[in-house]
């Protein structure tokens, strides 16, 4: 888990805007619809979710929120290192995967299955593609 958890309230409250802000960039990239983003944030909530979007340092930084930014941010980020190309790598959460791992699914349906894991899960993967 991120040092980020064991900030003081303030702190982890100044690291929102920011943190936030760098998750809807990614996902902006990756093309993906409101409903997957906030699948992907493990928001419920419509109305939280799109003011998160207009004032991302308005997000309630909970421990489940910490972590679920923190496997994306290392996603794309190993996205970066793998492939270079910005076109490529981003539209590659959304390409069909027909290795064992991903089984004919995209990286993002097994990440939309909605569960902390599944994210672990697309982060590991791509950590041992990389040899991390």
């Amino acid at each position: 888990m991120s040092a980020i958890t064991n900030l003081s309230a303030e702190k982890r409250a100044a690291a929102a805007g920011p943190l936030l802000s760098a998750i809807f960039t990614i996902f902006d990239a990756w093309d993906l619809s409101n409903r997957e983003q906030q699948t992907l944030l493990g928001l419920n909530n419509e109305g939280t979710f799109f003011n998160w979007k207009k004032k991302p340092e308005s997000a309630t930084t909970s421990n489940d929120l910490l972590e679920r930014t923190s496997y994306i941010l290392g996603i794309w980020k190993a996205l970066q290192i793998l492939i270079p190309e910005n076109r490529i790598s981003d539209n590659w959460v959304k390409s069909v995967n027909k290795g064992l791992a991903f089984n004919g699914q995209s990286p993002l349906q097994r990440m939309l299955a909605g569960h902390v894991v599944d994210l672990a899960y697309v982060r590991q993967y791509l950590d041992a593609q990389r040899g991390g």
